[in-house]
């Protein structure tokens, strides 16, 4: 396996992370997402995250639990030791996204209670139905995307080890 050069690494993990940041997502988990995608293992330690990062274990902490409830990361704990260790798959983004239905049915919940409450004939009754179509639409779009992905993955990318 080639070597590495440790600046071009750091400098592309800072550069997706800010691609990430620019898409909506909070600076210090884009960083940590991008740290373990950075990792031939995609496992690290909260104390590697925070010195490949150069930042405390507190800002790692509060990344790592936002990462974790969006499926975006997973922590398994090291045999025989109290050690936490931080895992990308590299099917994150599918795990995130899939994960989401549980999320477009709360907001299709609320939506649906939003048109109850505001009235269905009134504009912001109308826009609270537009709302749930739209969720509506995308969780089962989302649907026919995952079956779609499969077989792309299939044909586009080699078989893992």
């Amino acid at each position: 396996m080639a070597e590495r050069d440790p600046e071009a690494v750091r400098q592309f993990v800072e550069r997706f992370a800010s691609a990430l940041v620019d898409a909506g997502f909070q600076r210090m988990p884009a960083r940590v997402f991008a740290v373990l995608h950075g990792t031939d293992s995609g496992r690290l330690t909260a104390a590697e995250i925070a010195e490949q990062l150069q930042v405390s274990p507190a800002a790692v902490s509060g990344a790592v639990r936002f990462l974790i409830q969006f499926n975006m990361i997973r922590r398994e704990r090291e045999p025989g030791s109290r050690r936490d260790v931080f895992v990308v798959e590299n099917d994150s983004w599918y795990e995130a996204i899939v994960n989401r239905d549980e999320i477009l049915r709360r907001w299709s919940s609320s939506a649906r209670e939003g048109i109850e409450v505001l009235g269905a004939d009134t504009p912001a009754g109308r826009r609270m139905a537009t709302s749930l179509a739209f969720f509506e639409f995308i969780t089962e779009e989302l649907e026919d995307l995952i079956d779609k992905w499969q077989k792309a993955k299939a044909e586009r990318l080699p078989a893992e080890d």
